[in-house]
């Protein structure tokens, strides 16, 4: 891998159908990977006409190298003192090699740079066995000093999504203090 470069995509990027294309394919291959077994057949995590929206909305954060797309992840304001990650995604041929770190170091700076002082992310987690790569991220972000501060459920916060799980889960609210 060349040398990474992380930046937040100009609102005029929705309209560059490639790049939006490409970063919903990303998004939808590492979520099925990442959330194997929790989603019903079919479900996908998002759409070009989403990522279109938060790209437009100025969310949007890509990771390249080299010229190509490999990690992105939406920053947004939650409220006056919160800032929140999600949709972290990094190309599989590139894991383990900093990307989703430098995507999430970036979006806690840029949050810091807007006056944020915590930063928020949701996981959803099955609530009757361990999924690998949610246990693994789990860990990843308590090192990264996140902590959860609050167990629900997706139909709470998600409730248009409750009725495509495969099976129970629990969604975890971290916070980090910036």
């Amino acid at each position: 891998m060349g040398e990474l470069t992380i930046e937040l995509l100009a609102p005029g990027a929705a309209d560059d159908a490639a790049l939006v294309e490409r970063l919903t394919a990303l998004v939808n291959e590492v979520y099925a990977a990442s959330e194997a077994g929790l989603w019903n057949d079919g479900a996908s995590r998002t759409s070009a006409a989403e990522i279109a929206r938060f790209v437009r909305a100025g969310e949007i954060a890509v990771a390249r190298s080299e010229g190509r797309t490999i990690g992105c992840a939406r920053i947004q304001r939650w409220d006056d003192s919160t800032g929140e990650f999600g949709m972290l995604a990094a190309d599989p041929d590139h894991r383990g090699g900093g990307v989703g770190r430098a995507l999430v170091d970036f979006a806690e700076q840029h949050s810091r740079d807007e006056g944020r002082t915590t930063m928020r992310l949701e996981l959803l987690v099955p609530r009757t066995w361990t999924h690998p790569a949610k246990a693994f991220l789990a860990q990843w972000y308590e090192r990264r000093g996140y902590r959860v501060v609050r167990r629900g459920t997706i139909d709470e916060d998600h409730p248009h999504l409750a009725p495509l799980l495969a099976t129970p889960c629990d969604f975890l609210i971290w916070h980090k203090p910036l």
